[in-house]
């Protein structure tokens, strides 16, 4: 146990240290389509190789989770899956009121945000899924790795500008377990990477609403939230609408549902070994 959870907080701080230089270069580079789209390629596939090379180390086994061999189905699926789960989302707030299109943004602004997003969806899926969740699965079970890594992840969004406790409630209950059952359905980081990115890059760079917080928007189009806040995420977002929980809840389920079925749910541990 005490192996573990020394490996455990090693990985966690190296790779906290990865989120945050991963969000300040794709911060530097976001103003332009092409430097955003190199820097956030380039700080994502950096952080997926010293991932390789630490687990290679320290667990002496190759990091299945992050094959090449699956990287491409498993992303493109995950992003397809992640954008229409969003335009359900923004459909329902808009079914009650809750978001309004103002006019066109433009293709570079969209672009721009897409390099961002790439860096910024495999930073945080390498810190809170391929550490954080991975590991306390295997230790402690399925039930305890969604919970405590669900919490952090929506904590993690209180340091964002416009955040609420209620926003980093929503995050924990939507994104943290949805991308929590991801993995544990694939045992693939590739798919809660892509539903990450979709969603992400559907929030801000195609409809234009901010995403969990952050301040300015760059996409496709121009938008506003009105409204109550339960309804339309407030300042904080859509990810604030209780739409937002319901998509994430209802996908996390089934989620877990195919998990359970293929035998990949990890029972919770009394005892950990």
């Amino acid at each position: 146990m005490q192996r573990i959870g020394l490996r455990l907080l090693g990985l966690l701080v190296v790779f906290g240290i990865v989120l945050v230089v991963s969000a300040l270069l794709n911060s530097a580079a976001s103003g332009n389509p092409v430097t955003a789209l190199l820097v956030g390629g380039l700080t994502a596939t950096g952080g997926i190789l010293l991932y390789r090379l630490l687990v290679r180390r320290l667990e002496h086994r190759e990091a299945d989770e992050v094959s090449p061999a699956t990287l491409l189905p498993g992303v493109l699926r995950g992003t397809a899956a992640g954008i229409a789960l969003f335009t359900v989302t923004i459909a329902l707030i808009a079914a009650v009121g809750g978001y309004r299109i103002t006019g066109w943004g433009s293709l570079s602004a969209a672009i721009a945000t897409l390099g961002t997003m790439i860096g910024a969806a495999v930073a945080e899926e390498l810190l809170f899924r391929a550490v954080l969740f991975r590991i306390l699965q295997d230790w402690a079970g399925t039930a305890v790795a969604l919970t405590v890594s669900g919490a952090l992840f929506g904590a993690l969004h209180l340091f964002n500008p416009a955040a609420t406790l209620w926003g980093a409630l929503a995050i924990a209950a939507e994104a943290g377990v949805m991308l929590g059952a991801a993995y544990t359905a694939t045992r693939s980081l590739w798919l809660p990477i892509g539903l990450h990115l979709g969603w992400n890059f559907a929030e801000s760079g195609l409809f234009g609403t901010v995403v969990s917080g952050t301040t300015g928007t760059h996409g496709l189009l121009r938008s506003v939230t009105e409204g109550p806040a339960v309804l339309s995420g407030g300042a904080f977002g859509p990810e604030g609408s209780i739409f937002a929980i319901l998509v994430g809840g209802v996908t996390a389920a089934v989620l877990l549902r195919h998990a359970h079925t293929h035998g990949r749910i990890v029972p919770t541990r009394r005892t950990a070994r």
